[in-house]
């Protein structure tokens, strides 16, 4: 496929990086002609689609696994980034959307992808001559987007009482539908029909009520606009809390439909609601002032039978601010499942949101974890699939880590080779990149000359491109600029850098940070050796984790979620060195790449950044560097080779998209549309039992009370079971209200029971003279140390999803320890 369109545009492909769309776009009619007529051509395109046409209607994975409770998943994102021709993506999180649907798409998964499209993108990105960051805003044409209007399909959303119209846009991302609302629909007196028409015009582009107007659009709309194109989900996959209000429309939904109560409602509906957040910190999760939800929200309050306090309750931050509502509070409180992008971004966010279950412990907080992917074929070069489809296999995006074995038998000529093709690619894309943004900012063409001699292809090559977000730290290899320029300088082992990033416009500091950069790569002695990329996108993005040798990674840990651009460079046969933080953190091994030393207890910002740079330039200095430069009489680095060689058989399977939306379909999809199913049979009626199960539990829980624990004499002895005896007073609950447990587990330093086992203990008999109920049960303690006993009671139904659904607990007041 690369090689027909490298002959509509040699350049685009291959030095550009300019996806198949643009190629097409910047195309002379006159050339298209000539091809047209070419019998030859023709046949090989037609051929070409023939395979694609065949391989679409073959059995994939999710049909070969046999039945499935699962129908089809909608995927809602407030941004796709599917490839450069269509810029409706900021960073990180569209550009996972996008390869979530690519990978859904490979494997077979049913699903449907919603997001909104914006007349104006993000910003394109260049600096003048100081290096200060300019944003420009070019306007879109869905027509040159491979974009198809379902002009048979009317739908409105109403914003503040203003029934809004939308106009919905179709693509196909593989063999996956992807649908973006626009807002931008002309009136009956043409274009000019209000500021209604600019709800989609920018991404991210507004304050907070340009926020909640385009997340209603994509929440309630989104849904309207599945049903309306008669898409029934089983499955609404929210990807960050943008998308949340479409859990209120779908409790409406069912109300008006269905005639369920609210709580009703809110039961039958939360089955289906899968919830991932990408935010570390609180910063980034958005939040309204009560008057903007009255002023948005107040109509659907009424025909739900709210009060605003008590849908602002909802979304309210437990020991914050209570004027304000949080939707990623909001999210987790009426989803079915939850989960953050990496392990310890689960553990952070369960930390992070564990006011939301008062009482629970921070490990069993009902927030899991599905490390993010990134789609190999988009990401990887040509050389590099093809030395893959080799030794590894045609399919070897989508195989489990026992086929990725054929990695270790890759000759290392074939892999020195690859690497000599990529990064020669690399250097002539800089250099044409940066000429053309020298001429831009007014330079003479006879003094952009220099340019011919930027980057070497033979040396140690580093990338960092990421959003240039203060805690990223792109700036902390130039807080010791003599080392820097000492590596950079080097005669024999000299070290190059590339870097490439936008900062929100929004983002002073952020926008200080590419400067600092751009000053840098300046200064004439050493600008052949660091170059900053303008206008980050995929493309760049593409080109730059398929060109380098070494990819970098400095935030502060553990604020970032996951970070898939050095799972990119991974699969392309980069070496990473990055903060133990996101994916790094539970992948890497000493065998793999480098970890950078953080000083995670520090509290002066500038002297942990000080020490992590040089910790960094003590590993850059004292192990990559020497590993790189070590040559055998061949000429070639076998050791570097070696270790490339090991974090491909390792990584490869692991960092895959693929592998990310097999996790979802197993853990989250699957399980959520069979409760989901179950949930809605009969009319609705376990959704209603369900709900007034809650209800009554929920108002009769302060009367349930531990009498007593009846804790065993004497020491606890390693391997001998432990008897424990459990008299609680129901007040009005059932026994089959609770689960009365026995959490175990040796104790730590702080306290608290680490990694503990829980033991559900037996109803014992009848009640006794004072009506309380008996339970027993004994464990068995397994290891060496203190070891720690608690009792606690938690709500049980058959229904629930976990007994964290309810965020009740009551836990004994003493616990016995050996």
């Amino acid at each position: 496929m690369r090689d027909l369109f490298r002959a509509l545009d040699a350049d685009a492909i291959d030095l550009d990086g300019v996806d198949p769309l643009g190629v097409l776009a910047r195309v002379p009619q006159s050339r298209l002609d000539e091809l047209a007529a070419d019998g030859v051509f023709v046949a090989r395109a037609r051929g070409l689609l023939d395979e694609l046409t065949a391989e679409a209607t073959e059995p994939r994975w999710f049909a070969r696994r046999g039945p499935s409770a699962l129908g089809t998943v909608a995927y809602l994102s407030p941004e796709f980034g599917i490839a450069a021709s269509l810029p409706q993506y900021s960073g990180g999180l569209g550009v996972l959307a996008g390869d979530h649907l690519k990978a859904a798409s490979d494997l077979g998964v049913p699903l449907v992808g919603v997001g909104l499209f914006y007349r104006h993108g993000y910003f394109r990105q260049f600096l003048d001559r100081a290096g200060r960051q300019h944003e420009r805003f070019p306007r879109l044409h869905p027509a040159a987007m491979a974009l198809t209007p379902l002009d048979h399909v009317e739908l409105t959303v109403e914003l503040a009482g203003v029934d809004v119209r939308v106009r919905i846009w179709s693509a196909t991302v593989g063999t996956v539908p992807l649908y973006l609302l626009d807002t931008f629909v002309e009136g009956p007196t043409g274009e000019d029909a209000g500021p209604d028409q600019l709800v989609t015009d920018r991404l991210y582009g507004g304050g907070s009520e340009e926020r909640i107007r385009q997340e209603l659009l994509l929440g309630v709309g989104g849904f309207r606009a599945l049903y309306q194109l008669g898409v029934r989900p089983d499955v609404f996959h929210l990807n960050e809390g943008h998308a949340g209000f479409l859990t209120l429309e779908a409790i409406r939904r069912a109300m008006r439909d269905d005639g369920l109560a609210f709580a009703e409602a809110v039961e039958a509906v939360r089955p289906s609601v899968q919830f991932t957040t990408h935010t570390p910190v609180p910063a980034g999760i958005d939040r309204f002032p009560r008057d903007l939800i009255e002023r948005y929200l107040g109509n659907w309050c009424k025909e739900c039978g709210l009060t605003v306090a008590e849908l602002m309750a909802l979304g309210s931050e437990p020991g914050g601010d209570s004027s304000m509502f949080n939707l990623a509070s909001m999210s987790l409180r009426l989803a079915g499942g939850a989960n953050g992008v990496s392990m310890l971004h689960g553990a952070v966010s369960r930390a992070m949101f564990a006011g939301l279950w008062p009482d629970v412990p921070t490990e069993e907080v009902p927030i899991g974890s599905v490390t993010n992917g990134v789609h190999g074929p988009t990401w990887v070069s040509s050389e590099q699939s093809e030395l893959l489809t080799t030794h590894v296999g045609s399919e070897w995006a989508q195989l489990e880590p026992s086929g990725w074995a054929g990695v270790v038998d890759i000759p290392v000529s074939e892999l020195w080779r690859v690497r000599r093709a990529r990064c020669e690619r690399l250097v002539a894309y800089v250099r044409r990149r940066a000429r053309a943004a020298a001429l831009r900012r007014g330079v003479r063409e006879s003094e952009t000359l220099w340019c011919d001699q930027l980057l070497d292809p033979d040396a140690l090559t580093i990338g960092f491109a990421r959003r240039f977000a203060t805690y990223k730290r792109a700036t902390l290899l130039l807080r010791d600029p003599v080392r820097l320029r000492a590596l950079l300088l080097d005669v024999n082992r000299p070290v190059q850098l590339v870097f490439a990033g936008k900062a929100h416009p929004a983002d002073e500091p952020g926008k200080a940070y590419i400067q600092q950069v751009a000053t840098f790569a300046a200064d004439p002695d050493v600008r052949d050796r660091i170059v900053f990329v303008e206008d980050y996108d995929i493309d760049a993005g593409r080109m730059l984790t398929q060109g380098v040798d070494l990819w970098l990674n400095t935030p502060l840990r553990p604020m970032e979620a996951c970070g898939t651009s050095g799972m990119k460079a991974a699969l392309n046969g980069a070496l990473n060195v990055s903060v133990l933080d996101g994916w790094w953190d539970e992948l890497y091994r000493p065998d793999l790449g480098w970890a950078i030393p953080t000083d995670d207890t520090a509290n002066d910002g500038d002297r942990r950044d000080a020490r992590e740079a040089d910790w960094l330039f003590d590993l850059l200095e004292g192990e990559i560097v020497p590993l790189f430069y070590e040559r055998e009489a061949d000429g070639m680095a076998h050791g570097w080779l070696r270790r490339v060689k090991q974090s491909l058989a390792v990584l490869g399977p692991q960092v895959g998209a693929t592998r990310m939306v097999r996790d979802y379909v197993e853990t989250y999809y699957e399980p959520a549309a069979a409760r989901a199913k179950a949930r809605r049979a009969n009319g609705d009626a376990s959704a209603r039992e369900l709900a007034a199960w809650r209800q009554r539990v929920t108002g009769a829980w302060d009367q349930l009370a531990i009498a007593a624990v009846h804790w065993p004499q004497g020491d606890l002895r390693l391997g001998a079971p432990v008897e424990v005896g459990v008299s609680v007073r129901l007040g009005s609950l059932e026994p089959d209200d609770i689960a009365v447990q026995l959490v175990a587990g040796p104790v730590e330093q702080d306290g608290e029971l680490r990694a503990p086992s829980v033991l559900e203990l037996r109803p014992q008999g009848e009640p006794d003279g004072d009506g309380n109920r008996h339970f027993t049960g004994s464990v068995v303690g397994e290891q060496a140390g203190s070891i720690g006993l608690a009792v606690r009671i938690v709500p049980h139904h058959r229904d629930l999803t976990a007994w964290t659904d309810l965020g009740l607990v009551r836990w004994a007041p003493d616990e016995r320890r050996r």
